[in-house]
């Protein structure tokens, strides 16, 4: 019965997201043109693909490369509104905790908020003398405004092929919408891939010649530490993060909470409760940024305990040069150096 619910809640959404598209094709709700480069990294699906890890290789690139580039979010969960520039006095609740993830690992990048992508561009434009491009972290259903450069992420176990729309799957989108996408990456790939595997991943995407199609997976970084963690984790998709954990921790336990969870007093007192039996606290590099405004850290010295940041980063399972090469091509044609 519930299924059945699901199916027919998932066909009315299907055709309210399909009737708003249409509207933008037919012009009637407008899209327009930015006056700098944009590259688009998005999704179909509710998160869980790896957005943030993705926006922040491709910012890395474009540094490493000699451009000026800025990312722009929407600051999801934040308490402002309208156009935000992280600066020194930015935290999670005028930013939102991916913004401010990305501006703690690239504080000399610019990194601003604004729910119309659209002015937000603009707005940088204005601010910054030295602009070559803007990221779009989360942008690929905001249609009023024209990407340049479009990175569609699937993750490896659900792909938008075998998903289905809300509130039956985890797809916002349309399926459709991946043809939008001038690069594909199949993210959060298993660390023994085959090429075999890959090769029936793009027969079933059967992608069009216009589109390439790049495999990653998820690098993190080596535990040194000693012990047995509690994994705290407010990320659509904690298993991958939580399986990794176990294989260097396996009396490791999982603690889970939502996406983008809003910790409470009442969740730090459980979270407490729980850490007693375990020697630190491991969570995200997303996670860390909200509770890092609670009690928690002090509450865990206060017991000689650590809460420790797991940072992880994109790792090409296919020649990441070929990744490199689509996005540097963009730039170089359309920024002038």
């Amino acid at each position: 019965m519930r299924k059945a619910l699901y199916i027919l809640l998932s066909g009315f959404y299907t055709a309210g997201v399909a009737f708003r598209h249409l509207l933008f094709e037919q012009h009637i709700l407008p899209s327009f043109s930015v006056p700098v480069p944009t590259i688009c990294v998005g999704n179909l699906a509710v998160g869980g693909t790896g957005k943030t890890p993705m926006t922040a290789y491709i910012v890395r690139l474009l540094l490493e490369h000699g451009y000026h580039p800025a990312v722009l979010s929407r600051g999801y969960k934040r308490s402002t509104r309208g156009f935000v520039m992280a600066d020194h006095s930015s935290t999670v609740e005028t930013i939102g905790d991916e913004a401010m993830q990305l501006h703690r690992a690239f504080p000399d990048v610019p990194i601003a908020v604004c729910e119309n992508r659209v002015r937000g561009v603009k707005q940088l434009k204005r601010q910054l003398e030295q602009l070559d491009v803007v990221v779009l972290d989360d942008a690929m259903q905001h249609r009023a405004i024209r990407c340049g450069f479009t990175v569609l992420l699937t993750s490896y176990g659900n792909l938008y092929i075998d998903d289905h729309m809300l509130p039956w799957g985890t797809l916002r989108d349309l399926p459709s919408r991946a043809l939008k996408a001038e690069a594909v990456v199949v993210t959060k790939c298993p660390d023994n891939i085959r090429p075999i595997d890959m090769r029936v991943v793009d027969n079933r995407l059967h992608l069009p010649t216009y589109q390439q199609l790049h495999f990653t997976g998820i690098s993190y970084a080596p535990m040194e530490q000693d012990g047995t963690p509690l994994v705290l984790c407010g990320i659509a998709q904690p298993q991958y993060m939580y399986e990794y954990v176990r294989s260097i921790y396996p009396q490791a336990q999982l603690m889970a909470f939502p996406d983008h969870h809003h910790y409470t007093a009442a969740d730090i007192e459980h979270i407490m409760a729980k850490a007693r039996n375990f020697d630190f606290v491991l969570t995200t590099e997303k996670d860390i940024q909200r509770l890092r405004t609670t009690p928690l850290v002090e509450l865990l010295q206060a017991q000689n305990k650590r809460l420790i940041a797991l940072p992880v980063s994109v790792r090409f399972c296919t020649p990441k040069e070929n990744f490199d090469r689509q996005i540097l091509n963009y730039v170089h044609e359309n920024v002038r150096k």
